[in-house]
């Protein structure tokens, strides 16, 4: 059998040992119900690619204070999403269930129904106090928070809107540095210092279309950032989807992702200093009239440094966050958890964006610090999502998970030497439903394993599978290659079996009907 899941509801007489003696080490805390219920503080990007951070081993940045959280927690190597897009991906996190249970698969026609189960309303119900901070996206007002103070939409990077518990109030400044000074705000004087807390703090960056800090705005301006090695792909390797998508760096940037137009939410004083820095720039590449490869290569470091430059941002204030946690003591007492939405491909395979299933856009990075109860410096290689993440945050906090949850909880990971449990899950279930619409990338399905993945593009008849050991990125389909045909057949029926036990309705991975035309 290749999925089990483990009982959630109840320690392990190992597991309630291993608590009673981290929450025994944690006798400074400062308070005593925190000594038994520790905080949490969920840090949540919008489309930070793990590739993108050094402790993952990037190649083209560095990233000292998310580091920090590696070096004194857990490393994830093998945590994926199971719907590549910015508000599904949200919904599974706050809910525990597949896009296709909580209702939010895509962000073209989804409302988040707010009268469900989240995990926030179970945090309330058990008397922690619940916030959150920055982007929502899920359309319907926020429920189950104390406090939320959430970006209108997308938000805007520069000077942004947010709703605060209903009332829009704009902040003049820089959306990252904003974000984290409401998160500051509220730890500092914004919550009941008697009780336990949630904080969810979520930033818009480095989301599209990559508009840095003022202060940043020369990073990078004297580096040549390195090309993937798949930036020139011509999607040989692979079916129809991949050949008729819409998010190519050479091909579909537009001005103002390339910043040879001026964003609108900047203010006099900022519109100067984003004209210095971009416009010499501009003036030496429309001189240029660069064509072919060296147009590329252009498009490419303007896209990649702008991206760069927002990812140093969010590691920048990632970092005051974990300043004031150690200096006001709440370190001791509070797991501190670091992801993002869903992957990123930064070039790989000429593309930005994410929505498939291919490795950069489904991989997330996840990092998690439990004081006294993670070993410092941990990897672990086991098979984890998204999905995950509510029953964790329960677990972690000794609430029970509810059964209708469709996730597996971390903490047996998170309380070993990093090795993957006996009896932990072997696949992975993928589904994503946006099309047609921005980018253009195909509906399709998936289940993913150590070493396999196979995709049903279900609407043009096609699949995939790519043999990730020998070919990890993913040039090459072996679906039909005789060699792989027991391989193909094993997946078909783990695939049917994720789609039972997670209860996919038959009628969403039909195969569009052709047109007569």
């Amino acid at each position: 059998m290749l999925f089990s899941r483990p009982g959630q509801t109840t320690y392990t007489v190992a597991l309630v040992l291993v608590l009673t003696a981290a929450i025994a080490s944690r006798a400074t805390a400062t308070s005593p119900t925190a000594l038994a219920r520790p905080n949490i503080i969920f840090i949540f990007s919008d489309d930070h690619a793990a590739q993108a951070i050094s402790c993952y081993g990037s190649r083209i940045n560095t990233t000292p204070n998310l580091d920090r959280i590696a070096a004194t927690g857990m490393r994830f190597r093998n945590c994926f999403c199971t719907n590549s897009i910015c508000g599904p991906s949200r919904a599974v996190v706050l809910t525990g269930k597949h896009s296709h249970i909580n209702g939010f698969l895509d962000n073209s026609n989804s409302r988040f129904n707010g009268a469900q189960q989240t995990f926030p309303k179970l945090f309330q119900a058990a008397g922690y106090q619940t916030a959150i901070v920055g982007k929502w996206h899920l359309v319907s007002d926020p429920t189950g928070f104390d406090m939320w103070k959430i970006l209108v939409g997308q938000g805007t990077y520069y000077n942004p809107v947010l709703i605060e518990n209903g009332r829009r109030v704009r902040h003049e400044g820089y959306v990252t540095d904003i974000i984290t000074d409401l998160a500051l705000d509220f730890l500092k004087s914004g919550r009941d210092p008697h009780k336990p807390f949630v904080l969810m703090y979520h930033h818009k960056a480095p989301h599209r279309e990559w508009e840095p800090a003022l202060r940043h705005l020369h990073l990078f301006d004297d580096v040549d950032i390195p090309e993937p090695a798949t930036l020139f792909d011509n999607y040989s390797g692979r079916g129809t989807a991949a050949h008729v998508q819409q998010m190519e760096v050479v091909r579909d940037l537009n001005k103002l992702d390339l910043k040879l137009t001026t964003p609108k939410d900047l203010n006099p004083a900022q519109l100067e200093q984003w004209n210095a820095a971009y416009e010499p720039k501009n003036r030496a590449f429309r001189d240029a009239h660069l064509t072919g490869r060296q147009l590329a290569h252009w498009k490419y470091e303007r896209y990649i440094k702008d991206y760069l430059r927002c990812v140093a941002g969010i590691d920048e204030n990632v970092g005051r966050l974990l300043d004031y946690l150690d200096q006001s003591g709440l370190a001791k007492n509070t797991v501190v958890i670091y992801s993002s939405d869903q992957g990123f491909y930064l070039g790989e395979h000429g593309w930005f964006d994410k929505r498939f299933m291919y490795e950069e856009s489904l991989r997330m990075p996840l990092l998690i610090r439990w004081p006294g109860v993670t070993q410092p410096g941990t990897v672990s290689d086991a098979l984890v999502s998204n999905l995950d993440f509510a029953e964790t945050f329960l677990q972690i906090a000794g609430l029970s998970v509810p059964a209708d949850m469709q996730g597996q909880s971390l903490v047996p990971v998170l309380t070993g030497d990093g090795a993957t449990p006996a009896d932990w899950r072997k696949s992975l279930y993928y589904h994503y439903y946006e099309y047609p619409a921005v980018h253009m990338v195909n509906k399709h399905e998936g289940v993913r394993t150590s070493r396999y993945k196979l995709i049903n593009f279900y609407e043009l008849g096609e699949w995939e599978l790519y043999d990730l050991e020998k070919d990890p990125h993913e040039m090459h389909s072996v679906y039909a290659d005789p060699a792989y045909a027991t391989t193909v057949q094993d997946l078909k029926t783990e695939l049917a079996r994720l789609r039972d036990v997670y209860r996919v309705p038959p009628n969403s991975v039909a195969k569009r009907p052709r047109s007569s035309h």
